[in-house]
């Protein structure tokens, strides 16, 4: 056993949870599931692998994760979703890392990433080092809601074995996350105040795009890797979008007030 916590954060992943708590199952001193109230049976199948199950409905995603790594007894906790699978050749890594590297705060290591079947190569898709492994007093996520930051104090040591990561189940699961993603982002940026401007979000859309596909090399994934590059620029389209209807909507109440 790895003096080591598990932690992994689930909603309503009875399809994906089995395999991820397969994958750390025997090794880690502890496994610690944060459940943002399933409905589905995420943690039935959870309770087969761990009696530390906590229940706490997710409010912004930073300051979630925060508190999920705090219910760890462990001073290194590797950090999963549940779409995500430790391999073989990582589990070594991460046993060797924490045996023997102490002088590291965290680890990164290389994802895999997935739609469908198909592993997504380029386009910034991999490696994309992940900071997964991390001593958790000396690591913490800035408190926003959409794509969150993590800090950590130096040094930190890079992994080779990679990390799979069942992003998308297809397509159409791709888009429902981009429309929940780019909601939030608009939020985000309503909330903070920030001034936005269309010219601003068109470049960024057009950036983003040929940056994936010609500067990462998208093309090389072929259909996918256009979808991918595309779907990229969409993102900052949609998001600068939603935003403006944000303002259109406050405007109203904000002037009465």
């Amino acid at each position: 056993m790895i003096n080591l916590s598990v932690v992994i954060l689930t909603k309503n992943e009875e399809k994906n949870i089995r395999d991820c708590l397969e994958s750390v199952a025997g090794w880690a001193d502890e496994i610690v599931v944060v459940d943002d109230e399933s409905t589905d049976k995420t943690v039935d199948i959870a309770r087969e692998y761990t009696d530390k199950i906590i229940t706490r409905k997710m409010d912004i995603e930073g300051r979630h994760r925060n508190f999920a790594y705090s219910q760890a007894k462990s001073v290194w906790v590797l950090s999963l979703d549940a779409d995500e699978r430790v391999t073989e050749g990582l589990r070594l890594e991460i046993k060797e890392a924490i045996a023997h590297h102490t002088n590291f705060n965290g680890f990164t290591m290389p994802r895999r990433n997935y739609i469908g079947d198909y592993w997504v190569r380029y386009g910034g898709w991999y490696p994309s080092p992940q900071l997964k492994l991390f001593r958790k007093d000396k690591f913490r996520y800035e408190e926003a809601a959409v794509h969150p930051r993590a800090f950590m104090d130096d040094p930190c040591g890079h992994l080779k074995s990679d990390l799979i990561h069942y992003s998308y189940k297809n397509i159409e699961d791709f888009l429902n996350k981009l429309n929940n993603q780019t909601t939030r982002e608009a939020r985000k940026w309503y909330e903070q105040g920030r001034p936005m401007h269309g010219y601003r979000f068109l470049w960024r859309a057009y950036d983003r795009f040929m940056r994936a596909y010609f500067g990462r090399k998208g093309y090389k994934d072929g259909f996918v890797g256009f979808a991918v590059a595309f779907f990229a620029g969409l993102y900052q389209f949609l998001s600068y979008m939603k935003y403006r209807e944000i303002i259109a909507t406050q405007k109203p109440s904000d002037e009465k007030a």
